[in-house]
């Protein structure tokens, strides 16, 4: 609907392009380990708490990778910590597929550990990057990455369903999936330019009277809102990552490749959301798509829950992606206009969101082994459901608007 703006380069257009590239191969990462968690749980032996324990080793990982990002950024710039970001990911996914291999479920945390400091560290500094090109597009670009990292989840979630169908083993699909990765980003890292976020914090503290030390972002109240919400629907989001072919396997029935079937398709239904969303944010704001993507995912989570049908529970995983897609990449867009520093709000606002990875795998993990899987995702329903209110915080200051509106 928008055109792209004159000044749009083809060294400009390389780099977002770039950037929808490194999300899909973390989409790929991601869902490539989701869609063999019935056959890594299987081949280690784990009960649902042990499991709980080993995706432990996702979220700790996430928060080293998240905590470590912001100053890896401002002193080497986002490049070299995307570059590092993947490559551990790419190698943590090939200790899961060893770890699975030989039944040990502490080399599987260790993977995940791996994956999980790359995806934290590097998706910060994609994030970083992403809310740069955006702003000089001129135009929304946020969602639109983020819809490629979900359309690699739909692309690894289909090949994980296929090799999970004809029982292919786990080590040899996750050594292909971390060499492809490799070889992605070894294409994919030349547009990007260095020193982004080490340029912009140095702007900062030079053009800042106190050197720098304030007023610090985490004091912003609306920003801590937007954090909020990025939480609460990041944790949608993760807890599919993390849960959702053993909910459907373990809670409504589904055999192995069917569970991971309703993953793919709730997968598209992100990559769907997230394509076509920002005309919706475009032409009715943040703060109302943000209310009404809550809702929406909030109704596919009760249906999950609550109704104990097949049909009924895959058509809740439709609606759990469809509302929980535009989250993570509209708040941020909010973090990032709701004040001075934008670099480090939108590095606070997804360190907030990214909680949800540390928290979320192992506190659903016992509350399945007491109550059900089913019964766990109440929690994560409740947070959802709350982050409707807290919607009105995203919407755009007055200026942002004027901005946006003015001619090219």
């Amino acid at each position: 609907m928008t055109r792209e703006p004159r000044f749009v380069t083809a060294s400009l257009r390389a780099r977002r392009n770039a950037l929808f590239a490194l999300f899909f191969l973390n989409g790929i990462a991601i869902s490539s380990w989701v869609t063999r968690t019935p056959d890594v749980r299987d081949l280690v032996g784990a009960s649902t708490g042990q499991m709980g324990l080993v995706l432990f080793g996702l979220s700790v990982g996430s928060m080293i990778g998240i905590l470590a990002s912001g100053p890896l950024v401002a002193r080497w710039g986002t490049r070299p910590v995307m570059v590092v970001g993947t490559v551990a990911m790419a190698a943590g996914v090939a200790v899961v597929g060893l770890g699975a291999a030989l039944g040990e479920g502490a080399v599987v945390a260790l993977g995940l550990g791996l994956v999980g400091c790359g995806m934290g560290g590097g998706e910060i500094a994609l994030n970083v990057e992403g809310a740069e090109v955006e702003r000089l597009l001129g135009r929304s670009a946020l969602p639109a990455m983020h819809g490629f990292f979900s359309l690699g989840t739909v692309v690894g979630a289909t090949v994980g369903m296929v090799l999970t169908a004809v029982a292919f083993p786990v080590l040899a699909h996750l050594l292909i999936v971390s060499a492809a990765m490799l070889a992605g980003l070894a294409v994919a890292i030349r547009p990007i330019p260095a020193g982004v976020g080490r340029r912009v914090a140095a702007e900062q503290v030079d053009a800042a009277p106190d050197g720098g030390r304030g007023p610090a972002v985490w004091k912003d109240t609306r920003l801590l809102l937007i954090g909020g919400i990025i939480l609460a629907l990041a944790m949608a989001e993760g807890t599919a990552n993390d849960w959702l072919p053993l909910v459907m396997v373990d809670g409504h029935g589904f055999d192995a490749a069917l569970g991971s079937a309703v993953y793919a398709v709730f997968a598209a239904s992100m990559t769907v959301g997230r394509f076509v969303g920002g005309r919706f944010v475009d032409r009715f704001g943040r703060a109302a798509v943000l209310c009404a993507s809550a809702l929406v995912s909030a109704a596919g989570l009760a249906l999950v829950v609550v109704v104990d049908q097949q049909w009924v529970a895959a058509g809740g995983a439709v609606l759990w992606g469809l509302g929980a897609a535009l989250g993570f990449p509209v708040a941020l867009s909010a973090a990032g206009d709701s004040g001075e520093n934008p670099a480090a709000r939108v590095s606070l606002a997804a360190t907030l969101g990214y909680v949800s990875f540390l928290v979320g795998p192992p506190v659903l993990g016992f509350l399945g082994e007491r109550y059900g899987l089913r019964s766990a995702l109440v929690v994560v329903l409740v947070l959802v459901a709350a982050a409707a209110f807290l919607a009105p915080a995203a919407r755009a200051p007055r200026r942002a608007e004027e901005k946006v509106a003015e001619p090219v």
